[in-house]
């Protein structure tokens, strides 16, 4: 199916984002929103990159296996802070991008941020970016921080972003799932930002939050470590099970099979959700109460 674009998504209700670090995660990934009959984002973010040593051969294995799939996916450029990577990503099939600027200056970060999105919106791409640091991140943000409903507000209206992650109690990189999140703030956020809240550092929150935090107003879930987790043990455990295994793709292939079947599990949760302005809905108003207790 032809890549769709990350605004088609998000119109339709909260969706999760994925990320793709090797060809067996993006195979994974739309094999589970097959299974799901869900919409998904596919996310390859700066860190894959540099791993890859270019961003062309990640982001074609992605966009194609993405073509040959039945799943309705985008092809996102996740926490770019090297601004010829936007450019780059626009050449490569991306519909929108992530620019993280968020370890800079708030000035600068107004400045950058403004500069980077007038460039993506002449050239079509959806732009992400940050304001409010998120725990976790190489010791870059401090875990505690929140991010300023009035603030979130005006770095929106100064820079024109499409979207904005926000610092609400996740963190990037969490390996057991009991992150605590603010609803009260997202709720917040949410009434004070004209446009989509992302979550990042997703990995780490439980299953009940995720689905409360899109009853309060997130619309873009990330989620990258926990696939990571379940990938490696499910590797981990081919390898333990048969110590004489050399052919990769008897390894990997479990590690696919896991992250397939989180990913259609974890699409589950928000499989019954609408519009955000739809009747019923985890995004009306009408819907919060029981979620929020």
């Amino acid at each position: 199916m032809p890549l769709v674009s990350l605004s088609r998504i998000l119109d339709a209700g909260p969706v999760f984002a994925f990320n793709v670090i090797q060809i067996e995660h993006a195979e994974a990934i739309l094999a589970g929103a097959e299974q799901a009959k869900a919409s998904v984002v596919l996310q390859i973010s700066e860190n894959a990159v540099r791993y890859h040593g270019a961003l062309a051969p990640v982001a074609a294995a992605a966009r194609l296996a993405a073509e040959r799939s039945g799943a309705e996916a985008a092809l996102h450029l996740d926490h770019a802070t090297d601004e010829r990577l936007v450019r780059e990503a626009a050449d490569h099939g991306f519909g929108s991008v992530m620019y993280d600027g968020s370890t800079l200056p708030w000035a600068e970060n107004l400045r950058t941020t403004a500069e980077v999105t007038a460039w993506c919106h002449q050239n079509g791409l959806f732009v992400e970016a940050e304001l409010g640091e998120i725990g976790g991140k190489d010791g870059a943000h401090a875990p505690g921080v929140r991010t300023d409903p009035a603030e979130a507000a005006e770095f929106v209206a100064r820079t024109g972003v499409d979207a904005l992650a926000v610092a609400v109690g996740s963190e990037h990189a969490m390996t057991s799932r009991t992150a605590r999140l603010d609803l009260e703030l997202i709720g917040r956020l949410h009434a004070a930002v004209p446009v989509p809240l992302v979550l990042h550092g997703s990995s780490g929150v439980p299953d009940e939050s995720l689905v409360a935090a899109a009853a309060a107003g997130m619309r873009k879930i990330n989620v990258s470590t926990h696939l990571n987790r379940l990938f490696t043990e499910a590797v981990r455990g081919a390898l333990a099970a048969d110590p004489k295994l050399v052919d990769p793709r008897r390894w990997l292939a479990p590690g696919r099979d896991a992250v397939a079947a989180e990913v259609a599990r974890l699409l589950g949760l928000l499989g019954s959700l609408g519009s955000p302005d739809s009747p019923g809905s985890l995004g009306s108003p009408d819907s919060l109460g029981s979620l929020n207790h």
